[in-house]
């Protein structure tokens, strides 16, 4: 039997498609790239936006049309929080919610024989479940999903009814991964999870404890860390990365507004003093770190002034790189209920506004990087230049035509261009 994944959304359901590949293996399946014949599909659906969900249908659909013949299965977060939506998508022979992906492979395996019961969504249990890899199709950087769920509920968001609540992986389940995949060659591994800053929270640790953990491998030489919240970030954790030679300086924390009144309004936990003081003691603390963010216009309510106030603290912080994204209304949260949504022309205007501001965040934080030395964890080559990161995520080129994929090699920054620096091996 052969099984092909087709994968949407963020890092961890691309995590999860390639733990559920490995059980599928270990059943005596084959599995196939998601663009070849299969006896069965597993669709790993996103539900972050309603544009999420209208993706999925139409992947389904595509997929239907493609393999006739094929078990398709439509899993992941959209199943699980829209059950009755995804019940309406025919084409799809199963739908299954991301409580037990554990058991996935045998309900799959059982449906092939008899189709007759279609939809299996329960709720989430209270601990985590135990799934990993060994090895990821990403050559050069390793994955390890450390934690699941979100307690937040911020107005905007679906995600704690798709994911459940924070539950938080063992260290020892954590550092054997971490080993498995020092053993199958990488050097850099991302921790990633839903609300990964949450890590330990159920547990009694924190989420430096786990880098620690991954850090005490021999083999891995970096250490990354995923999307954060920057309200769940202590001294006792910076402290800590700071004094980690193995952690790699870069942030990413949502922001999603820098307006307090729309940050109040998004039900975040912070306001914008205390990002600013967070930022300021991580640039404290770190040799060049850098700062990513999040950042939404358009949200319900947004007026022209908390537009201004957001763009104003946007160019204040100065962040590395940002990723803009319009708001857009999600069936079943607080969010969608209010009646003083922002017209869609004023939010693609923002957008736009927004997306210059950044840009010339993103252009002085490189120009900043000249002449700075960086460590470049190599990973494509065409004609002898290699591209690859530094440990602050700096885009880098550099010839150098002797060495191969997966080397860290010590360069000087000497030039921008576009989103990325040019590279001279020390």
């Amino acid at each position: 039997m052969t099984v092909a994944f087709y994968t949407l959304g963020c890092k961890v359901n691309q995590y999860e498609s390639e733990a559920l590949g490995e059980i599928f293996e270990s059943k005596g399946f084959t599995v196939l790239p998601p663009d070849k014949k299969a006896d069965m599909i597993i669709v790993n659906s996103c539900t972050v936006t309603s544009e999420s969900n209208r993706k999925t249908r139409q992947a389904v659909r595509k997929l239907r049309r493609n393999a006739p013949d094929a078990l398709i299965v439509l899993t992941g977060c959209m199943a699980q929080a829209f059950p009755e939506e995804s019940a309406a998508v025919k084409e799809a022979d199963l739908i299954i919610g991301n409580t037990h992906y554990d058991l996935l492979p045998d309900v799959c395996i059982s449906a092939l024989n008899s189709r007759s019961e279609r939809l299996f969504v329960t709720e989430h249990e209270k601990i985590y479940t135990d799934i990993g890899v060994t090895k990821m199709s990403e050559h050069t950087r390793g994955f390890i999903k450390i934690e699941d769920g979100c307690n937040r509920f911020c107005s905007y968001c679906i995600i704690p009814y798709a994911r459940g609540r924070v539950r938080s992986r063992s260290l020892e389940s954590i550092k054997k991964e971490a080993e498995s995949l020092a053993e199958a060659g990488y050097k850099e591994v991302v921790l990633v999870g839903i609300n990964l800053s949450a890590f330990g929270s159920d547990t009694g640790f924190e989420l430096c404890d786990a880098v620690q953990a991954v850090s005490s491998v021999e083999g891995i030489k970096r250490v990354r860390l995923g999307s954060l919240e920057c309200d769940q970030i202590s001294d006792r954790a910076l402290d800590l990365l700071a004094a980690n030679e193995k952690f790699c300086p870069q942030f990413h924390l949502s922001l999603q507004s820098g307006c307090d009144k729309t940050l109040k309004e998004m039900n975040r936990k912070y306001d914008t003093a205390f990002y600013r003081d967070l930022v300021t003691r991580i640039r404290q603390k770190f040799d060049n770190p850098s700062i990513t963010t999040d950042i939404m216009v358009g949200f319900a309510g947004e007026t022209d002034e908390d537009f201004n106030q957001s763009c104003d603290f946007m160019k204040e912080i100065g962040f590395a790189r940002s990723h803009v994204f319009v708001y857009s209304m999600r069936e079943g949260t607080v969010a969608a209920k209010r009646t003083d949504q922002v017209d869609p022309t004023v939010k693609l205007h923002r957008s736009r506004i927004m997306q210059a501001v950044t840009d010339l965040s993103e252009q002085a934080f490189l120009n900043s990087q000249v002449d700075t030395v960086a460590k470049v964890l190599l990973e494509t080559e065409v004609d002898g230049v290699w591209e690859g990161y530094t440990e602050n995520y700096t885009r880098v080129k550099v010839k150098a035509p002797e060495n191969k994929e997966n080397d860290i090699i010590t360069v000087k920054l000497t030039e921008t261009v576009a989103d990325y620096c040019i590279g001279e091996i020390m």
